[in-house]
């Protein structure tokens, strides 16, 4: 018999960082299921305390550090057994990890409902394993909580019932806004790394498909080195790797590699930077927080609200960078024009959404008198974002069909590089 509790499978940073908010918010009612795919035993002590939360009630062991499918199958394993010996009455994941794919799989298998945060973010790209991770789930889901109209909209054209289908915001939104630290400290952060307010630029490196190419990896870091602003560039252990394969620390030498940051230390700097740089998934979503204009170093996103609503820009390395970073450096004007934006993501309400959503549906004792609110104007949404995701289609898929055809999968430069997560933080 299902306990009335639900259990948030989680295992990397980004997944504590933006479910926090609905752990704190369901309190005991919360059962923190930790996978281990990022294995720093800080994470589950000084992190979750940072963010208010218990220690994990339930830890899986020898996932980190896996390669992705045997990663991927021990979650569901150990999860399986877990879920099935004490079934909770739905199941949380978040976003597009191996541990959200395989916590989505474990509670479907066990006949546990799914509830998917992030739901219905699409790159079309389907060399990104992200989108496979995303694509698994959204099948096996129960209530999918979409941060904008346009990931709903995904939803809907891939056949969703729209009463699974709730637009909630992004979490990332409370999350950013609780964890930045005030101004005079902010401030602090910035001067302790020898820079000034709008003199410098901040960037991280990590994903595969920019870390595994040693010729497009040192093309970033060489543009990168270029600029007349200091580059502060905290390095990734996946990047830190790839530096020492490929032989780059050349390149790396003339930026101001800093130490990896805790979140309150990367939003600081990112707050006060005149440009961010990244490849990372959750810093699109930042800087519409932080009203700070980036360039997304990345062959597409998922994130397209974000481009959209004038906030990142998307460049591959070479020529697009190059151009992107110029031209953005240039723009004087671009914070003021950024303050005044709204994020796409939200006004920082995500959590408590999905919390009364998952209570609604779930957690209840006795079936509501009427349907449970879903997706309202389901056929409005699906119209109004038809062309914003048919144009991003058209753009996407080219430039991805061009860039396998510059780099064969066989190509003798890329190598693979260890690392303990197919989706990992800044």
């Amino acid at each position: 018999m299902s306990s009335p509790d639900v259990a948030l499978v989680l295992g990397t940073r980004p997944e504590i960082v933006k479910l926090a908010g609905v752990a704190r918010l369901l309190g005991p009612q919360a059962r923190i299921v930790w996978s281990g795919q990022h294995w720093d035993p800080a994470l589950t002590t000084t992190f979750f305390a940072q963010y208010g939360l218990p220690r994990p009630h339930h830890l899986l062991t020898g996932v980190g550090g896996e390669p992705r499918g045997r990663q991927i199958g021990r979650m569901v394993s150990a999860l399986s057994d877990h879920l099935t010996a004490c079934p909770p009455a739905a199941v949380v994941v978040q976003g597009d990890t191996n541990t959200a794919a395989a916590g989505a799989l474990a509670a479907h298998c066990a006949g546990i409902p799914v509830v998917h945060v992030e739901a219905g973010l699409r790159s079309f790209d389907p060399d990104m394993p992200e989108e496979a991770n995303r694509r698994l789930i959204a099948p096996l889901a129960d209530l999918h909580c979409a941060p904008t109209a346009t990931a709903a909209a995904h939803l809907l054209r891939e056949g969703i019932e729209p009463d699974r289908v709730v637009i909630t915001g992004n979490t990332v939104v409370e999350a950013t806004l609780e964890t930045l630290p005030g101004e005079a400290e902010a401030r602090r952060i910035v001067a302790d790394h020898a820079v000034t307010p709008g003199g410098y630029v901040l960037a991280t490196v990590h994903r595969p498909e920019n870390t595994d190419d040693a010729a497009r990896l040192a093309q970033i870091l060489d543009q990168l080195a270029a600029l007349d602003l200091p580059v502060l560039l905290p390095l990734h252990p996946r990047t830190r790797a790839a530096v020492e394969a490929f032989g780059l620390r050349g390149p790396v030498a003339r930026l101001r590699r800093i130490e990896p940051l805790d979140h309150a230390g990367f939003l600081a700097l990112a707050r006060h930077c005149r440009l961010l740089v990244s490849d990372s998934g959750g810093v699109q979503e930042e800087c519409t927080v932080l009203k700070r204009p980036l360039v997304v170093v990345r062959n597409s996103t998922e994130r397209p609200e974000a481009v959209r609503a004038g906030f990142a820009r998307l460049a591959r390395p070479g020529h697009e960078l190059g151009r992107a970073l110029r031209e953005l450096l240039a723009d004087e004007a671009a914070a003021d024009r950024l303050a005044g934006l709204p994020s796409p993501y939200g006004t920082g309400q995500a959590s408590a959404e999905i919390v009364a959503a998952v209570r609604g549906r779930f957690l209840t004792s006795e079936r509501p008198a009427a349907p449970l609110p879903g997706l309202d104007a389901a056929p409005a949404v699906a119209a109004a974002e038809r062309s914003a995701v048919t144009a991003e289609r058209s753009v996407v898929a080219p430039a991805v069909a061009a860039e396998r055809r510059r780099t064969p999968p066989a190509a003798s430069h890329r190598t693979a590089i260890p690392s303990d997560t197919c989706s990992t933080t800044k």
